[in-house]
């Protein structure tokens, strides 16, 4: 076929997934610099591929909402097949994503052989669990990589306009010799490092003279203002302040980043800065570890409950939440500052 093509690129999960993505799409770009790249995605993350020049067009797939129902979407896909596409890679597994793959009745289509329906795809990719999720992604689209050679940052372009915002609140809150960014939040609570470790590294911190910031969504607000009560003006609290692709801009500017085994990982490798991820419920070999240089993770692994599942729950099933606690501020302590070092 002529490198012409009109390709649909189907993502529908989560923030993290969709910057996790964006390596396969610049691949995808750079094999086929001629044609017009279009990503189906969810309202939360279009923002994230209207900041990639690698795609053409976004289109947005209100799945929990006015596309929520089967015909619904059946409506969606057969507008959508007016685009007259070519090829389509769904990096999506669902079976809501393949019934629009096949309503869509592209000859050329791509998708993960543990897909719902797989057989509606023509080209079935083996979905290799024990790889990074960018690696898999990359073999979605035929991108051949070596040991080193996936470890592709995901671009993210920030407008002059959002550049100057992040510019003006580093200045308003003197930032500018750089500070630690911690993200302790996640919609999954056995994800998330205890509240009281992560004020007790805070505390460590602020001893140093590091001023920290704190990201989240509005809904974390309330959480997040409980780590800046009696820390004066050293601890800010930014959820809900700034947009996804604007927090990618502020994590530019810090000395590292903090988090859990969450979105904001991968918005630091988006913003191409040190990254340390504390897993508490999952484990790194899901394939969502950072993996810029000088990036790293901290999980306490002697535990046969661990991993409780893909996402981790709302509480720990057994109520005693070990891989949390029994991973101690101190180590994490450590781990920063090792870090700190090495990046200097």
């Amino acid at each position: 076929m002529s490198d012409n093509q009109k390709i649909l690129f189907i993502q529908t999960a989560f923030p993290g997934d969709a910057i996790l993505t964006l390596p396969a799409l610049q691949m995808l770009k750079q094999s086929y610099p001629d044609s017009a790249i279009d990503v189906l995605c969810i309202p939360k993350t279009k923002e994230i591929f209207d900041s990639s020049s690698s795609v053409d067009n976004v289109i947005v797939f209100d799945k929990r909402g006015k596309h929520r129902s089967i015909f619904k979407t059946y409506k969606f896909s057969k507008e959508l097949s007016k685009n007259g596409y070519t090829k389509i890679y769904s990096a999506h597994r669902s079976l809501r994503t393949s019934l629009i793959v096949l309503n869509l009745q592209v000859k050329e289509s791509f998708g993960f052989d543990n897909s719902s329906l797989m057989h509606v795809y023509k080209n079935i990719v083996p979905y290799i669990s024990s790889k990074h999720e960018v690696m898999r992604n990359l073999d979605l689209v035929g991108f051949v990589y070596d040991e080193e050679s996936w470890k592709i940052k995901p671009l993210i372009d920030v407008s002059i306009e959002n550049k100057n915002l992040i510019n003006d609140f580093i200045l308003k809150n003197e930032l500018g010799n750089g500070f630690i960014a911690i993200a302790p939040s996640s919609i999954w609570k056995t994800k998330m490092y205890p509240a009281e470790y992560y004020a007790q590294v805070i505390d460590r911190l602020l001893e140093k003279n590091l001023k920290i910031v704190l990201l989240g969504s509005k809904d974390e607000a309330e959480f997040l203002d409980s780590f800046t009560y009696q820390r004066e003006n050293k601890v800010i609290n930014t959820a809900g302040i700034f947009s996804i692709v604007q927090s990618v801009e502020l994590l530019r500017h810090s000395l590292i980043l903090i988090g859990n085994d969450s979105a904001p990982t991968h918005m630091g490798m988006a913003a191409g800065i040190n990254t340390l991820t504390l897993y508490c419920s999952t484990i790194p070999e899901f394939g969502f570890y950072p993996y810029s240089r000088n990036s790293d993770y901290l999980s306490y692994n002697d535990l046969k409950c661990k991993p409780c599942g893909i996402h981790g729950y709302q509480s720990c099933p057994l109520k005693t939440f070990d891989c949390g606690i029994r991973l101690s501020p101190d180590l994490v302590i450590k781990k920063i500052e090792e870090m700190l070092v090495e990046r200097n």
